[in-house]
């Protein structure tokens, strides 16, 4: 009896599959019915294609080759397009920007903020209200040079960077040189985000700190990878343990802001007087304006003082081109005496005249190519004069931007002067790290000058070695690095230079 009830199952299961298989075959012609790809496998679409490579990117590269500049892909039952140039980014992130405003369904986004991923700024769809939430904060992320804002930046990196250095002096005496430096650096770099955004500062050895620093920089490394439930939702079950993880970071980041940031401004603020900083002026729109809720102000200040995490792990990266190439760090040493004569610690106002030190965290980010956050078209529409169905998600391969021979010379090679000329840093148009369009990065820039201070620092007081690179995960197509990862040698110079 039980042999029977088998059998049958094994035919339905054969039934099924080929089912399936005829359903995918066609309907990836159908969808998109002039953009050629891979006939998907049931089930996993086109998933066992990217598993081949060190990262999915460059498995999108070696597919264009076969299928061009834009092609359909099925990942797990998800529909996809992706592109490989320029021009078809272009048209995704400033042409039809508001066409493709979308971002993909992921379970794992919901979780990281309270069930609704449009509580993220980053990974929500496009809407009005978004729009104001980034108007809020344009003026504290991207404040113009000559403002009191961007004064503010540079006074507050540069006291924190004394702490920084006397920290890690302090760990290179204890632990005779040999420390893990990741932890630390991302405590710099918090501490620089909420002195700035929140006007507090913590001690780098307040253990709720740390645990929130951490916590963060799990978060960071998480949402940089894939997952098979992202594509196939049904296998939810067996991330049970995960996403629950997901939700208590999350949960524990919201306890540590409210009691330790957020309950100190609600008791403190004049609703009368201009804004103290982000989270004051946070607190008065939710005042003003209707279509805020306190869950939207919340995340979004979750949202901008994660970024330091971007900070960190950019930072680190960094410096594992400094251990690789040693005359790039050689140059830099040289820059910097050149600045400040060996008399002053570098600061933010020095990174006009640091051109090759810029340079080098440009360089680091295009050769780790950080990935674009996928886009869905949020209507039917076109994209390089092919038919795009709506909620069709469009995978913007910024590897073939960062890697091709066709915009960069010598793209194989660590050449911090390809962003240089005629002194200065020169950003190509293709080169967008932080995206571009609507959804650009409006945090760049305290991205770039928190880093560049902090590298600058290390080099500056500090000779640099790497232990090991055994567990070493700087991945291409990827800028986040593994919350434990290597340790690093740091020898005290004796006189700065």
């Amino acid at each position: 009896m039980y042999g029977a009830i088998l059998f049958a199952l094994f035919l339905l299961a054969i039934l099924s599959f080929i089912i399936v298989y005829k359903y995918f075959a066609s309907s990836s012609t159908s969808i998109e019915s002039t953009i050629k790809g891979p006939v998907p496998l049931p089930i996993i679409g086109s998933l066992h294609l990217l598993g081949k490579y060190p990262t999915p990117f460059e498995g999108f590269t070696a597919l264009s080759k076969i299928y061009g500049d834009i092609y359909s892909i099925y990942l797990g039952s998800a529909r996809c397009v992706v592109v490989n140039n320029f021009a078809l980014i272009k048209e995704v992130l400033i042409k039809k920007g508001v066409q493709f405003g979308g971002r993909p369904n992921y379970i794992r986004y919901h979780k990281l903020f309270g069930g609704d991923r449009n509580n993220s700024l980053a990974l929500c769809d496009w809407s009005s209200l978004q729009e104001t939430r980034r108007h809020i904060a344009r003026i504290y992320c991207s404040p113009r040079f000559t403002s009191y804002n961007y004064q503010l930046l540079t006074t507050i990196s540069s006291n924190e960077l004394e702490h920084f250095i006397v920290e890690l002096q302090s760990k290179c005496t204890q632990d005779r040189n040999v420390i893990y430096l990741k932890p630390i650096v991302l405590a710099a770099c918090a501490n620089m985000f909420t002195q700035y955004m929140c006007t507090v500062r913590f001690p780098y050895d307040l253990k709720s700190f740390q645990n929130i620093v951490r916590y963060y920089d799990e978060v960071f490394w998480d949402i940089n990878q894939g997952y098979a439930v992202d594509f196939m939702p049904w296998l939810s079950p067996l991330y049970y343990r995960h996403m629950n993880k997901l939700s208590w970071w999350a949960g524990e980041v919201r306890k540590f802001i409210m009691q330790h940031i957020v309950n100190e401004h609600l008791s403190t603020i004049d609703y009368e007087e201009p804004p103290r900083d982000f989270t004051d002026a946070l607190l008065q729109n939710l005042k003003t304006d209707s279509q805020l809720t306190w869950q939207h102000i919340m995340f979004e200040l979750e949202d901008f003082l994660g970024g330091h995490s971007a900070v960190g792990n950019l930072v680190m990266l960094t410096l594992v081109s400094l251990v690789k190439y040693p005359y790039v760090k050689k140059r830099i040493e040289e820059e910097i005496q050149a600045v400040t004569g060996g008399s002053r610690n570098v600061g933010m106002q020095d990174k006009s005249e640091m051109a090759y030190t810029e340079a080098t965290v440009f360089e680091t980010l295009r050769v780790t190519s950080s990935p674009i956050v996928p886009h869905v078209a949020t209507q039917d529409t076109e994209l390089g004069g092919h038919f795009i169905e709506k909620g069709t998600c469009v995978i913007l391969n910024n590897y073939e931007l960062n890697k091709s021979c066709e915009y960069w010379e010598k793209p194989a090679e660590f050449l911090p002067e390809r962003f240089i000329k005629d002194g200065k840093v020169v950003k190509p148009a293709h080169f967008i790290p932080f995206g571009t369009g609507k959804r650009t990065c409006i945090g760049q820039q305290l991205v770039s000058g928190f880093s560049f201070v902090l590298v600058a620092g290390i080099v500056q007081h500090f000779d640099i070695e790497l232990t090991t690179t055994k567990n070493l995960c700087a991945k291409a197509a990827c800028v986040a690095l593994p919350p434990d990862t290597f340790p690093i040698v740091l020898k005290t110079k004796r006189k700065s230079s």
